[in-house]
């Protein structure tokens, strides 16, 4: 758990890795006190691929942060993503024991155990195993059965695995920095936990984070999660995408678009003009129409969301989007994005930016650290249910220093 009142969060991600500091206050609040970023270059489509240049972007990412924390990482939450995670839904069914047929603990243990009694390729291993409602006698719905009185518990649970190599890869990029692994959390999990409202997981919500080098997507219903997927297009095909169409560099093409890029031509001035360099030495910038960029750029919204669309629909859960969609990543800065996934989806669209936090707040409240946050959040609230859970009697100030001393 975080050790002397810390909590620090890895995104390590296609294009950067963000490593963000929180402090746990008295009154039982998170402030972030350290940012740090580096480019990453090690990694594809979420996956490691070279561990030497991983290790270094995450000790730049981690240095940066701690001096502008004035403290030191020990340890931290690290989200994990990539083409190599797969999901799916099981369901476990256990007899309650005891004599008075009340749901212990152990009840509740066994039968997650059980749900995970399946059969699983031997070069994967199991993340997460997410429980999503348990059912009492035939009563479905129920959040947490502890205490109730029944004959038969039986749980439906979301179980995310990944690729044996590539979890080690990023736990061994990790380790090597000197950081130890608090856990590691799929991506999905702790950006919802920044992005998303209550209502909206309550009444069902397709989240949609857009990456350098993949799409994620959740679905949430019923407050549980019931879905997740990821699609292995993200930001670096828009940015190729403009490096073609307009034959300029992909680092020059990296800037154009977060400069001036728009997904939607009906935003953009046909006489609003950008300078865009060309490719080889000795040859002059070109001026072009900035409507001409947000041709190139939206037929590549377009088939992303199109995708995620299909993907969702074959699944069948296009009907469990009540809240409609929330859009986050560093390409939901792209002005016009919001509208092009309406005209996909034919439902409400919100950028998500992230939220719950205090202190440095204001340097962190874009998509783009959506999931830093979230693992900064998804840590605070592991704290709390630490604390929740022992010496109810005591005031908070003396668990704190119980906390603290034990971390």
């Amino acid at each position: 758990m975080p050790k002397n009142g810390y909590i620090v969060g890895f995104d390590i991600g296609t294009k950067k890795i963000a490593a963000i500091i929180g402090e746990i206050t008295e009154d039982r609040k998170i402030e972030i006190i350290g940012i740090g970023t580096a480019d990453s270059r090690g990694l594809r489509k979420g996956v490691v691929v070279n561990l030497d240049t991983t290790v270094e972007a995450i000790k730049k990412a981690q240095e940066e942060a701690e001096l502008m924390a004035g403290v030191e990482i020990d340890s931290a939450f690290i989200g994990i993503s990539g083409a190599h995670i797969k999901s799916f839904n099981s369901r476990g069914v256990i007899a309650v024991s005891g004599k008075n047929k009340e749901i212990s603990r152990e009840d509740i243990k066994r039968v997650i155990d059980q749900s995970k009694a399946v059969s699983i390729p031997p070069d994967r291993e199991i993340i997460h195993v997410i429980p999503q409602e348990f059912v009492v006698d035939e009563q479905d719905g129920i959040k947490d059965p502890l205490g109730m009185s029944g004959i038969k518990l039986e749980v439906n649970v979301h179980i995310v695995t990944g690729a044996i190599t590539s979890v080690q890869n990023l736990k061994t990029c990790v380790t090597r920095a000197g950081i130890e692994i608090e856990q590691i959390i799929l991506n999905q999990i702790t950006t919802s936990t920044s992005v998303l409202t209550l209502d909206e997981m309550e009444l069902g919500v397709g989240l949609i984070d857009i990456g350098g080098g993949t799409t994620e997507i959740a679905i949430f219903e019923r407050g549980s999660l019931w879905y997740t997927s990821i699609i292995p297009i993200g930001g670096d095909n828009f940015t190729n995408d403009i490096a073609v169409g307009l034959r300029t560099p992909i680092p020059e093409a990296e800037k154009i678009k977060k400069k001036f890029g728009c997904v939607s031509s009906p935003l953009t001035d046909e006489h609003e003009t950008i300078e865009v360099p060309s490719v080889g030495h000795g040859k002059k910038p070109r001026v072009l129409s900035k409507h001409l960029l947000a041709d190139i750029i939206q037929p590549r919204a377009e088939e992303i969301f199109t995708l995620v669309d299909n993907d969702i629909k074959k699944m069948g859960y296009e009907k469990s989007l009540n809240s409609g969609i929330v859009l986050t990543g560093g390409t939901a800065l792209l002005e016009g994005l919001e509208e092009v996934a309406e005209g996909v989806f034919d439902l409400p669209v919100r950028r998500g930016d992230p939220t719950g936090i205090g202190g440095l707040a204001d340097r962190v409240s874009t998509p783009d650290y959506a999931t830093s946050v979230g693992l900064i959040l998804y840590g605070f609230s592991q704290w709390k249910e630490k604390g929740t859970s022992k010496d109810r009697k005591k005031g908070f100030l003396a668990k704190f220093k119980d906390w603290l001393k034990e971390a």
